[in-house]
């Protein structure tokens, strides 16, 4: 999908929800297309406790590319179509925690030369571990597990 064509969906499902006063800006990134939304009115009601309409609203927008788009229905562990929706800059909050759980445990890695696991987290906070170590000559990361306990693997690599 076009950065363009994700802008004119994501402002149209907004205005159907009744948000008002939306700026969007779409930017690509590494591996995903991100729509920051930022909107003065309303803005926890799209985010949620803890992101829970965020994620929603992510998956419904999923859906909405997919059957536009003729794409089959996902099926477990197959790729989404790879965007994602942030609002007021909750995505990258998050995504920070992340990085900077996954900077302390990478030091324990190097540190001890043992391989750790980290929490069961969503696919897009995996895919922000794996490029954060992307480049890394002694962090090398894994995804493990499956459904909701799947999680990264963070592995020692002897230089």
């Amino acid at each position: 999908m076009s950065p363009e064509n994700l802008k004119q969906l994501t402002k149209k499902m907004l205005e159907l929800l009744g948000a008002e006063e939306v700026s969007i800006v779409v930017t690509t990134g590494h591996r995903t297309v991100v729509a920051v939304i930022t909107q003065e009115k309303d803005a926890e009601r799209f985010v949620g406790k803890d992101g829970e309409h965020l994620r929603a609203l992510n998956n419904v927008m999923r859906r909405l590319v997919e059957k536009e788009h003729n794409l089959p229905e996902r099926q477990a562990g197959e790729k989404s179509p790879g965007f994602l929706i942030d609002i007021n800059g909750h995505h990258e909050a998050e995504a920070e925690k992340v990085r900077t759980g996954a900077r302390v445990l990478a030091q324990r890695v190097r540190l001890f030369k043992h391989d750790i696991e980290m929490e069961p987290m969503s696919s897009y906070e995996r895919l922000v571990v794996h490029e954060l170590f992307a480049e890394d000559s002694e962090i090398k990361t894994e995804s493990a597990g499956e459904g909701k306990f799947r999680h990264i693997v963070l592995k020692y690599a002897k230089a």
